[in-house]
């Protein structure tokens, strides 16, 4: 007669048992799902989230990721453009002079009034990159559209700029992106200050000519193991690359009278370095190069030379310099003064004379990843971070000075002599104006 009360006991037992493992079963699954979305934002009625919510924290940690910023003060920081919460890749000035693009990881591309540079305050205005970021910028010739080469996307977009009957900018994207053709990464686009090309160039040996609506006409072959560097003239004409090799290759991009495409063909080579080349850039009449090597050395080149007659640029000058992986150089629009990047700092020397005459230490937490004179070689603007650093060109307005002086030396004449006094007297007033600038 006692077999069904203990009968009753341990089926009693045996739910309870049931009870307890299934309440740790759930508790541990609650606690696997909060562990699966980091920064608390699990779901608190514990039903899965779908695919798409879950990105969301990911890509938010990638943009919150520990920045190494530095604060960087000198007696010629003119401003400091702070907009972007993501690196800043790269920028370009507008032919007119009067904007800065700046692109970065944080999907945005940003565009700056330049009169604002000597400014406390920076407006910027944004053009969202959706789905995406863009790794460079270019503005068009006329300053009234920009391209971007898109990371994750891998090929150009091109956004069309028009003010708004308030006066704010409207950023409007094409119809449609370029077509993937590259196989390696993309260092560097750009366009043609005469509106007839565009030209991509990749990690490999391939640099690729298109037209404006996204057809390409040529592909040129470096031929150098790898390219560091590609770049248009801003004559429009010529097409330079540098690399694994110690020389600078420039080609011709050659069009018709009724300005149909003919053909690419090899103008002339920078040859002298005894290591790799990191970098190059030209002067505003393309009359002038600078390139700077792995052999820790810039050279400055004269390139107005009849190459179709096979004569060769002539070599100016050559002076030592630090160097870093991924190096930049700049060469102010009027070719007096040189700018090399490595690491974290900035070097400018005088183009006529090679002296070092001045270096800014750590400008940025990170290393320079771009860097450029603007259109009136009044400005060196620099990224590194998420900061754009914009310097007084002190070194240009020095070698303004004494290249007018010695101009004034063999003036023919009183009007000529005039002129040249007031140039010197206007190069010395803003150079005096920077000096004084009282410190932030």
């Amino acid at each position: 007669m006692m077999v069904e009360p203990l009968s009753l006991v341990a089926v009693s037992l045996l739910v309870g048992a049931l009870v307890i493992l299934v309440a740790v079963a759930l508790s541990g699954g609650r606690s696997g799902e909060r562990a699966e979305a980091p920064g608390g934002h699990a779901e608190e009625n514990g039903a899965k989230a779908p695919p798409s919510k879950k990105q969301k924290p990911q890509q938010r940690l990638r943009k919150e990721r520990p920045q190494h910023q530095c604060s960087f003060a000198h007696p010629l920081l003119a401003s400091s453009l702070k907009g972007h919460t993501g690196n800043v890749t790269c920028l370009d000035f507008s032919s007119n002079g009067k904007y800065l693009a700046s692109c970065a990881d944080d999907r945005t591309v940003r565009i700056w009034s330049t009169k604002d540079f000597p400014e406390r305050e920076h407006r910027c205005l944004r053009a969202n990159v959706e789905l995406d970021h863009a790794t460079v910028v270019r503005f068009s010739p006329d300053s009234r559209a920009f391209i971007t080469w898109l990371a994750n996307g891998e090929t150009i977009r091109v956004f069309k700029m028009s003010k708004k009957e308030d006066g704010s900018m409207n950023f409007k994207v094409a119809a449609e992106d370029f077509r993937q053709r590259h196989k390696g990464n993309v260092i560097n686009i750009g366009i043609a200050e005469t509106g007839k090309f565009i030209m991509t160039a990749s990690t490999d040996t391939t640099i690729l000519i298109w037209d404006l609506k996204g057809e390409v006409l040529a592909s040129i072959n470096t031929n150098q193991m790898t390219n560091s560097y590609a770049a248009i003239s801003p004559c429009g004409r010529f097409v330079a690359s540098c690399g694994f090799t110690p020389d600078v290759k420039v080609w011709e991009v050659c069009f018709g009278k009724s300005g149909e495409f003919k053909e690419v063909v090899r103008a002339f080579e920078l040859k002298g370095h005894s290591a790799g080349v990191c970098s190059f850039a030209f002067s505003n009449d393309s009359r002038r190069m600078v390139t700077v090597s792995k052999d820790r050395t810039w050279k400055l080149w004269d390139t107005d030379v009849e190459y179709k007659k096979q004569q060769d640029p002539y070599l100016l000058r050559t002076v030592p310099c630090h160097v870093s992986e991924g190096s930049r150089v700049a060469l102010s629009p009027d070719a007096r003064a040189v700018a090399v990047s490595s690491g974290c700092g900035v070097a400018v020397f005088g183009a006529a004379s090679g002296e070092l005459e001045e270096e800014f230490r750590d400008v940025h937490g990170e290393a320079v990843t771009d860097l450029r004179f603007d259109v009136g070689s009044r400005y060196l603007v620099c990224s590194g971070d998420r900061v754009i650093r914009v310097l007084h060109n002190a070194p240009g307005y020095r070698a303004t000075v004494r290249d007018m002086q010695a101009l004034l030396k063999k003036a023919s004449n009183e009007a000529m002599r005039q002129r040249l006094q007031q140039q010197i007297q206007e190069a010395q007033s803003s150079l005096e104006n920077i000096l004084a600038r009282p410190k932030d």
